[in-house]
């Protein structure tokens, strides 16, 4: 395949080619270069995390992988920023800044600069030995691993027997004109931010491992009332919040009275005789698995005990959201929930009919006051209506393919873009409307479409089916309605390399 697209490159390239085909040239690489940005924010954000674990999990071992990932990423950056550097060498030889295109050089269908630069001056050399170079530096520093050496594309690819060329040097750059070369090299920094992703996966692999690690701890209790009436029973579950199952070894004791675990939770009870503020003082010891120590936490509690009042307590998340059910549970201590009345403003609120479970529906955003009365006493309660947040675009219905690299057998399975409401408690679905699909064959023009809806439309599916590796795909302006939306909203981009 590298050979065929080779002799239609080449072919094109002995035709006068129109400055329609040499400005496709230059839309690749700007499409290469979006791309780059996003691999580059994925790599950022892996960074972090592997930074953090290794910050919050400590060990000989966290501590090197982590500094492994920090040497993976500046040579992935020093890799980038060299080529760009000859980018803006070949920019400025090839007559600087087109005053009609600025973005552009002047002398875009030279083939005698590219030639001498790379091939004639030893440019494409020292390309070819700084790709080998690098590749071999996270190859070490990923421990020779061979998934994760399989997927470094930083690589020098062998020559196809058909070829003329003597080397890869004049494989790659002899008599292409400036307009080619440019989204070459672009394909060759992209590959490298790949190979680091590539890379710092395995690091917070060995950073983090597969097993949940305890090796800090605190107290944690969640109270079945925070306010009781004098006459009622407090009651609260105290536990470990870093609760990891291997640490079977767990004693808890509230102002020295020991409690019965289960799973790690202890469960604690009182009845309270006075009003007022109620302390207690947990202690926790525990063995960490990670060291064999055991450790001791304390910390001191309270409670308040008082008489009637009225209390509210959103059942999902603390402000009620446009066009999905919100559930909340109220009731009003010491008062029969038979009596208890619930009225609002700037929502709507139904339900209740004595099991003090009701439901809150809003159709515009800002404030909203939900009145409890009852036995007596009555009170506001202030509350903020939004909108369901933005999803998250992903490939297919699966949460995980949010983008990156992916076989071929397995993004020809996909049947569409689905928009995501990831750490959304309610059963709220958003419907994608549509968005713009790109396709980039390997050293081949983009081909844009606009799809509309979630599943492929028009020949996009064909598109899809045509996948292999070294291609490209690119979702972008994905546009999706939520419930109670007046309008579409656009939910961002993603896009994916066939390996």
């Amino acid at each position: 395949m590298i050979n065929l697209m080779y002799l239609v490159l080449t072919a094109l390239l002995a035709l006068n080619v129109s400055a329609e085909v040499m400005n496709a040239f230059f839309s690749l690489d700007k499409g290469m270069k979006v791309s780059r940005e996003i691999v580059e924010k994925n790599n950022n954000s892996l960074l972090e995390a592997i930074n953090k674990g290794a910050a919050d999990y400590p060990s000989a071992q966290a501590k090197d992988y982590s500094e492994r990932a920090k040497k993976i990423t500046q040579l992935s950056n020093d890799f980038v920023s060299h080529i760009e550097e000859i980018r803006k060498t070949l920019f400025e030889k090839a007559g600087g800044p087109n005053p009609k295109v600025p973005e552009q050089p002047r002398d875009i269908r030279n083939k005698d600069i590219t030639t001498k630069m790379f091939v004639n001056d030893g440019l494409g050399t020292e390309i070819m030995n700084k790709i080998n170079e690098t590749r071999n530096e996270i190859t070490k520093l990923v421990d020779n691993d061979p998934a994760t050496v399989a997927a470094l594309s930083l690589a020098v690819e062998e020559l196809p027997e058909s070829t003329k060329a003597k080397n890869w040097p004049e494989f790659k750059f002899k008599q292409m004109p400036v307009s080619a070369v440019f989204p070459l090299l672009g394909k060759i920094q992209s590959d490298a931010k790949s190979s680091a992703t590539a890379a710092l996966n395995y690091c917070a692999t060995k950073v983090t491992g597969t097993d949940f690690k305890v090796d800090k701890f605190t107290v944690g209790v969640t109270p079945k009332k925070n306010y009781v009436i004098l006459g009622e029973t407090f009651e609260a579950d105290v536990f470990l919040s870093a609760f990891s199952s291997k640490a079977d070894n767990i004693s808890i004791s509230v102002d020295g009275r020991s409690l019965g675990i289960k799973d790690g939770i202890g469960n604690f009870t009182e009845k309270p005789s006075a009003i007022g503020e109620k302390k207690y003082n947990v202690s926790i010891n525990v063995r960490n698995p990670a060291t064999g120590q055991t450790e001791s936490v304390k910390k001191e509690f309270s409670y308040e005990v008082g008489q009637r009042s009225v209390a509210i307590q959103l059942d999902k998340m603390n402000v009620f959201y446009i066009g999905v059910d919100n559930p909340i549970s109220v009731s009003a201590a010491g008062v029969p929930t038979a009596q208890v009345k619930v009225t609002a403003s700037g929502v709507n609120v139904s339900g209740g009919s004595g099991s003090g479970k009701f439901v809150v529906r809003a159709t515009t955003p800002g404030e909203a006051t939900i009145t409890v009365s009852g036995g007596g006493v009555s009170q506001g309660f202030p509350f903020r209506v939004k909108r369901i947040p933005d999803p998250v675009p992903r490939l297919g219905g699966n949460p995980k393919n949010k983008g990156g690299a992916m076989n071929n057998g397995e993004f020809r399975a996909q049947g569409g873009v689905s928009a995501i409401l990831e750490g959304f408690d309610f059963d709220a679905k958003c419907d994608v409307v549509g968005f713009e699909f790109s396709y980039m064959a390997k050293r081949q023009d983009p081909i844009t479409r606009i799809n509309a809806g979630a599943r492929w439309s028009g020949d996009i599916g064909d598109l899809v089916q045509k996948a292999k590796p070294g291609d490209s795909y690119f979702f972008d302006d994905v546009k999706c309605k939520c419930p109670g939306d007046p309008a579409a909203r656009n939910i961002g981009s993603f896009a994916y390399k066939i390996k």
